[in-house]
């Protein structure tokens, strides 16, 4: 039995990039790209553009590059994109709501399909076509819409919570928006997006930047 190659995470997380501009090569009707053509306008090394696609096969043609369309279809279905995947979201504050309302954007079988919050007065409303939910029928409404992904974007003190009524209804990946760390069993995926941490890293660069500028100022 062959041993199956173990994708890094940084590989995986390239490819939705690799995606997005491609779709934008198709809507402008180019056929074909070079691995050199996508490192320039991604600001990537060709040579590991070539190293992340070639873990996944052949796609491309020395001299001629890839075809763009025969390669969306390639990486949608490295990324499980070509069959519907279905998502709820928890929290319907003002980022929740504007991730409900970017449903309208995606192009993907990647979807959120069901809504929910703890607030009364928020049950009931309607988002971008999508009725808000108690969370008391987010446990059924997970196994009758074979829903396998959930999004919470409520505050910290409350994400764990959440987080374990999603685990508890047969979810396997979370996409977290909570500015905390959540706890959850080894089947379960979690990724975590801080803006706050992504914001203060910023700003790190920024001042470290100045400091180069005005030590070449003071030389």
């Amino acid at each position: 039995m062959t041993k199956q190659l173990k994708i890094s995470e940084a590989v995986v997380r390239r490819l939705p990039i690799y995606l997005r501009y491609l779709n934008e090569l198709s809507l402008s009707e180019v056929q074909t790209v070079s691995s050199q053509d996508l490192g320039e306008k991604l600001d990537l090394n060709p040579a590991q553009i070539r190293k992340d696609l070639a873990y996944f096969g052949d796609f491309g043609r020395k001299g001629v590059g890839y075809n763009v369309s025969y390669l969306i279809e390639k990486i949608r279905q490295i990324l499980k994109l070509d069959r519907p995947l279905h998502v709820a979201l928890v929290g319907t504050g003002n980022l929740g709501r504007a991730l409900c309302n970017y449903n309208t954007y995606l192009k993907d079988n990647m979807k959120i399909i069901a809504v929910f919050d703890a607030d009364p007065s928020k049950v009931g409303l309607v988002i971008n076509h999508l009725t808000v939910q108690p969370t008391s029928e987010l446990k059924r409404t997970v196994a009758e819409r074979d829903i396998s992904v959930g999004i919470i974007t409520v505050p910290a003190a409350e994400a764990q919570n959440v987080a374990d009524q999603f685990i508890g209804a047969g979810i396997r990946g979370i996409l977290n928006f909570a500015p905390t760390v959540l706890r959850a069993p080894g089947h379960v995926r979690i990724h975590q997006t801080d803006f706050t941490a992504d914001l203060l890293s910023l700003a790190y660069y920024l001042n470290s930047e100045d400091e180069e500028m005005a030590r070449g100022t003071d030389g």
